[in-house]
Formats: structure tokens, C-alpha cells, sequence
């Protein structure tokens, strides 16, 4: 059941409904599901500041109205949005938003829009079945792992608030509901595409690609001659680089459905995502990923797979003749490779602490020769890379006593620091910190029992991923050998 949500009073929250204005063949208007006890679980104070929302304010009933969309300010426009997706590599084509609302967007000092969206808000027309509500766990995840990511310098979707209902969620056991308020500079995705193509409408095509290029990538509008194939490259390029962002630091999405890869680059749905811990290609921590689709070392794979789907659907946009689109759909796809394999080049030379400029045919060979090295003695990603920053500066035993084979590790540690490695460096790409698995598990499991002090504590540390901090040691640890192979779920 949906409610009519009251107008906010005394509030200064204004909320544009562009979205539904420019595109109201992918808004269904709609409105949340009735929270009956809301209770703040979670707030990110500093991304309010950012979005001029007043932090004590959005504590109060209002702002508990607001965070849950049972009330909203007037004129806003709720709506859920249309899109496809390829599901493990199967076309759905009418997915959207079946349990989340896009209350509508929020203007930023420089111009730019920020939408303002919830999940587990109740059932929508899009809801194919679901009861559209979510559980505290899966919603404190998302706020625990986008936090950390956007702390960790990658573009990401960011977490504004998570709030308990007071509603039950019946899954494999009851659990206590809860709504995320998620903050995005748009939810457009590779499925949005492809919906509006779906309807074989291509001025709707249009429309939506128009509304994109200036959301996130107008300088393909200055692009006169070929704006379409244009934003087709703007798409590629931020994929590439974002795809090269988690394989530095171990993460794995679990869900590379193209409903879940946005047109601005950010990273959206942490629904059974989760960070590598020995490294590992064929790591897989998703229930649903039986064939490892979207294992590790499958993303930059997935990714420009994803990205042909955009391109097919983009086609009637991109020249009158189809042999003529597809060449330079084809083109602009062709620098995916190129722009990913040197975007990660770099990542590893910034981890190794090499110096710009050093010859790819110097550190190609010396970054793929580490790969082995750490696979065959299973070592930790993160712990490796930090305590590499040790052996640069002279002492050698702490990455020593983390892998099994000595030999080829001090072979590739004496040619690694002939090439001048900056300790200081690595140190600021590295993290310390990232969601170990077994302590986000321990976190999410006290905060559905009612405890949210680890929740408050691992989000504390995971903000400053780079500095150590005396005492948190723990939060710096693999797993321990009694945590066994680790799963994730949707939360569905």
C-alpha cells in the first residue's frame, strides 16, 4: 500500500522533477509505502552539508518524511523510472524500479543536479512479484560499501541515510525493514537505453540521450558533427576507467547487469558485491553468479560487453545507414580496450610507486609478473600493497612474510626497487582500510539485532582509508581462518 505523502513544512528542501518533466515516458509517478516507526539508523553529515540539507533537521520527523518519501516538498514529482537490462546476459526488457522512487533532484552551487532516490520504498507497477521493501541488512551495506568507496577516491552513488520502518521483511526469516536515501548525479543507466530503444521510438531515444549528454558528458553536445557517437565514447571512456578503479583495490561488483552500469560513470547497486581478499581472478562472492559471469577478473570483460548492448541500442542515433552506425559504434567501442589497459597500467604503477614515464615495456612485464606470485601463495590484495610501501623504504619482511615462494618475490623485489619506488606514495594509494567481509558480516548482523555500534565504527574507519590509525589493527586484518568461503546475496 502506498500513502499520499504530506508537504514538509517549515522547510527550505526544494526537489526538481526534471527527470519526469523532460522524459515522462520512463517516470511512472508514484508514491512511498507507509513507514509506521521511522528511526535513523545511518547519516552521512558531510554528503548533507554538500547537498545544503540540514543535518539535525533531517533527524526530525520531516526529515524522517523526507527519507523515507511519506513526505515530500510540495511540487515534488515521485516517480519510479523505466528501464531494461540484460540479467546475466539474458534481455529483460521491462525491469525499473520495482521497489525505489526517485524523489527528484536537488541543484548543486555549480549547476549540476544530484538525484535524490530511495530504495526499499514499496512496490511499484515495475515490481514483477516482489514485496518492494528491503531489510536493514542490505540497506546498511550499501551505506557501509559506498562510503568506503567514495572515501577511496572511486566515482560511486553515495548514501545519504538509511532508516528502519518499523516494517517486518519477510525473506528466508522476518527482519526489520528499512529505506536507503541514495544520492546519485543521475540513474540514468545502460538499461535506460536500452528501454527506450525497446519501444522502437527513436525520438524518445533521442529525447533520453539529449537529457544525458547534458547531465553528464556535454562536451559530445559541442561535438556538432556527431554528438550521439560522441556521448557513446564519453560512456566507454568513464566505464573503462571506473572498471580499472576496482580491480585496483579488489572489488567485486557481483552484478554487472546492464541496469546496473550507469551512463555517468558512477557505481551503483552494492547489492552481493564484496572486496577480494587473496588474490584470486575467478573470485565470486555472489549466491546468484553460479557460472562466475561476473567473477573478478571477468569486469573489464563485462564491462565492454555491457557497453556493446549501449552501443546497439544507440544505432538509429548514431548515422541514417546501419552498416555506417555500426562501423562507428564499433570505432568508439574499439578504445575501450586501450583506454582500460592503460588506466589500470597506471593504477599499478601508482601502487608499485613507479615513477610517470617509465616504458611500458619496463612495467607491463614487472606488474604482470607479481600477478602469479600472489595467486599461487594466496595473499591478501590489500595487506600486499600496503606493506609493499615498507620494502620500498628498506625492509623487505613484512610483504616477505606474506607469501609462501621467497625466490621469485625477492627476484621481482630487487628489480621493483632499482626502479626508485616512492614509499610516500604508495602509502597514499593503498589503503589500509577497505570492508574487510567478515567485519561488514559481524557489523550488518549486530545493527538487524538492534546493535549499530559496529556498524558506527567500521563506517568511521572506512572514511579514512589511507591513514593508520593506532587501535584498529583488526579492521586492517584478512579474515581469519574460521570465517570459510564467503557469500553474498542480493537482499532481494
Amino acid at each position: 500500500m502506498s500513502v499520499a505523502p504530506s508537504s514538509l513544512s517549515g522547510s527550505t528542501v526544494r526537489l526538481g522533477h526534471r527527470f519526469a518533466d523532460e522524459l515522462p515516458d520512463l517516470a511512472v509517478p508514484w508514491q512511498a509505502a507507509e513507514a509506521p516507526e521511522p528511526r535513523l539508523l545511518a547519516l552521512d553529515e558531510e554528503l548533507a552539508t554538500e547537498l545544503d540539507l540540514d543535518a539535525d533537521w533531517l533527524r526530525s520527523p520531516d526529515g524522517l518524511g523526507l527519507l523515507t518519501g511519506t513526505r515530500v516538498p510540495e511540487g515534488a514529482r515521485t516517480v519510479a523510472q523505466a528501464y531494461s537490462g540484460h540479467q546475466f546476459g539474458g534481455f529483460s526488457p521491462r525491469l525499473g524500479d520495482g521497489r525505489a522512487l526517485l524523489l527528484g533532484e536537488l541543484a548543486m552551487p555549480d549547476g549540476s543536479l544530484r538525484d535524490l532516490h530511495l530504495k526499499g520504498s514499496g512496490r511499484t507497477p515495475f515490481a514483477r512479484g516482489g514485496d518492494g521493501l528491503a531489510a536493514v541488512g542490505p540497506m546498511l551495506r550499501e551505506h557501509v560499501v559506498a562510503t568506503a568507496m567514495h572515501a577511496l577516491g572511486i566515482p560511486t552513488t553515495r548514501s545519504l541515510a538509511v532508516v528502519a520502518t518499523g516494517r517486518k521483511v519477510q525473506r528466508e526469516t522476518v527482519l526489520p525493514g528499512a529505506v536507503l536515501a541514495r544520492v546519485a548525479s543521475s540513474h540514468l543507466r545502460v538499461g535506460t537505453v536500452q528501454y527506450a530503444r525497446a519501444t522502437g521510438d527513436t525520438e524518445l531515444l533521442r529525447r533520453l540521450v539529449d537529457h544525458a549528454i547534458d547531465r553528464h558528458h556535454p562536451a559530445a553536445a559541442r561535438d556538432a558533427e556527431a554528438p550521439y557517437v560522441a556521448f557513446l565514447a564519453a560512456v566507454v571512456d568513464v566505464q573503462a576507467r571506473l572498471v580499472a578503479q576496482w580491480m585496483a583495490v579488489g572489488f567485486v561488483h557481483g552484478v554487472m547487469n546492464t541496469d546496473n552500469m550507469t551512463l555517468s560513470g558512477e557505481t551503483i547497486d552494492y547489492g552481493p558485491c564484496a572486496f577480494m581478499e587473496a588474490f584470486d581472478p575467478t573470485t565470486v562472492f555472489s549466491s546468484i553468479d553460479e557460472g562466475g559471469r561476473y567473477a573478478y577478473g571477468n569486469q573489464p570483460v563485462v564491462a565492454e560487453w555491457n557497453l556493446a548492448r549501449l552501443a546497439e541500442a544507440l544505432l538509429p542515433l548514431l548515422d541514417e545507414s546501419e552498416d555506417r552506425a555500426i562501423e562507428v559504434a564499433t570505432e568508439a567501442l574499439g578504445a575501450f580496450r586501450t583506454t582500460y589497459s592503460a588506466a589500470f597500467t597506471d593504477q599499478m604503477r601508482r601502487k608499485t610507486g613507479l615513477p610517470e614515464g617509465l616504458a611500458d615495456d619496463v612495467l607491463v612485464p614487472l606488474v604482470d609478473e607479481l600477478f602469479p606470485i600472489l595467486r599461487s601463495g594466496h595473499v591478501d590484495w590489500t595487506t600486499f600493497f600496503r606493506a609493499l610501501s615498507s620494502a620500498a623504504r628498506g625492509d623487505a619482511e613484512p610483504v616477505r612474510g606474506l607469501v609462501l615462494d621467497l625466490r621469485p618475490l625477492d627476484d621481482w623485489l630487487e628489480r621493483w626497487r632499482a626502479l626508485g619506488p616512492d614509499a610516500d606514495a604508495m602509502d597514499r594509494v593503498n589503503p589500509v582500510y577497505v570492508p574487510r567481509n567478515h567485519l561488514v558480516e559481524e557489523a550488518l548482523d549486530a545493527a538487524t539485532a538492534g546493535d549499530l555500534g559496529p556498524v558506527e565504527r567500521l563506517v568511521d574507519v572506512l572514511r579514512s582509508p589511507y591513514d593508520e590509525r593506532p587501535g584498529l589493527a583488526a579492521y586492517a586484518a584478512p579474515a581469519p581462518p574460521d570465517f570459510g568461503a564467503y557469500t553474498t546475496y542480493c537482499g532481494t
